[in-house]
């Protein structure tokens, strides 16, 4: 692999999160299982003081390896970078000005580690998107800020083995949802989409669905004409061009009928069209993946669960796949540029899950 060497294994930083919720507790539960280690080197953006409430508050055993920066991470350890220094105000299961503060220095740290190779991937515990917001922080979630310090084109990619949905939108409100999807926005989500599914998952000829705006997709203009006047030209225009782009279908019956299936990935217009049927088929061992930018960060997908943290319930089944999506996709990287560094070497991209 690249300049970190073949000596080491993948670095994967982990910002904590709200700590009042269960977003600490499901990353350290995932180590618990020793064997966690042979695939990985955690680093935990938080402190040592932080790091050891949250061992003793929630009745584990464990021990962990203090540092000041990612790249003195060991191997073999679980390891915290002491990102501050004063006592963190443990208060479970409330969303309290303190969380939100310091989900954000954890975050802010590790998205600098990012960028300085310090870490390989990063997963982000589930942060609260109101006490998060501060004069100097204002985005709505992990996505936005992401979007904001790392190269690329961002797109919220929800991912298992079985199904991948990508959102248009996101973390808007819904009655601006249809003035913003434009040709523009299909056209640059499309081809995002089709680029991660090829370098990050190893898929040749991408096959994409994409749903309608409007219910029954506009039922031929009669409930709104966005499906007619944009989402049917922008996707025939795709597919003229050569591009697998199919679509609008209607929403309310694609996963019920199992339409999903024919497809690699399905675009939905807006957040709960599609990952209302996401999480409903897969919650549990769903990732959430920011596609199309320069480092890659995965998340679990769930919240902060505030009414049961500090009460060792949770469950961590998420988060280790969000580990091992990004650990795969780092991997799949990695092959993909030795791929194409020599394109006259015949080597063939595996089409995977």
């Amino acid at each position: 692999m690249d300049s970190k060497g073949e000596d080491r294994k993948i670095r994967v930083g982990i910002s904590v999160g709200d700590l009042n919720g269960i977003g600490c507790e499901v990353a350290l539960k995932c180590f618990l299982d020793k064997r966690m280690l042979d695939f990985c080197t955690p680093v935990f953006f938080a402190s040592n003081k932080a790091i050891s409430q949250q061992i003793k508050a929630l009745g584990f055993e464990m021990r962990f390896h203090g540092i000041q920066e990612a790249k003195k991470a060991l191997d073999g350890k679980v390891n915290v970078v002491n990102v501050w220094k004063e006592s963190f105000p443990l208060a479970y299961g409330n969303a309290t000005a303190d969380g939100g503060k310091y989900a954000i220095k954890s975050l802010r740290a590790a998205v600098d580690a990012l960028k300085k190779d310090g870490i390989d991937v990063l997963v982000t515990a589930p942060i609260n998107k109101n006490n998060i917001q501060a004069e100097d922080f204002t985005f709505p979630g992990h996505t936005d800020y992401l979007a904001q310090e790392l190269e690329g084109e961002s797109l919220m990619f929800m991912v298992t083995s079985e199904i991948k949905v990508g959102l248009l939108t996101d973390h808007i409100a819904v009655k601006n949802v249809a003035a913003a999807i434009t040709t523009k926005l299909i056209r640059e989500k499309v081809f995002t989409i089709m680029s991660s599914l090829t370098m990050d998952f190893g898929i040749r000829r991408p096959k994409i669905a994409l749903l309608g705006i409007n219910p029954h997709s506009g039922d031929n203009g009669t409930i709104g004409k966005e499906d007619e006047e944009i989402m049917k030209p922008a996707i025939a225009s795709l597919f003229n061009e050569g591009h697998m782009v199919y679509g609008p279908y209607s929403a309310d019956s694609f996963f019920g009928s199992q339409t999903h299936l024919a497809f690699d990935a399905i675009l939905a217009a807006y957040h709960d069209q599609g990952l209302i049927p996401f999480k409903t088929l897969s919650f549990g061992q769903g990732v959430n993946y920011t596609a199309g930018l320069s480092k890659i960060r995965t998340s679990p997908d769930h919240g902060t669960a505030y009414e049961i943290a500090g009460k060792n319930q949770a469950d961590e089944s998420s988060f280790k796949e969000a580990i091992f999506t990004a650990i795969r996709i780092f991997k799949n990287r990695e092959d993909y540029k030795n791929l194409t560094k020599n394109p006259l070497k015949r080597q063939s991209v595996k089409r995977t899950g």
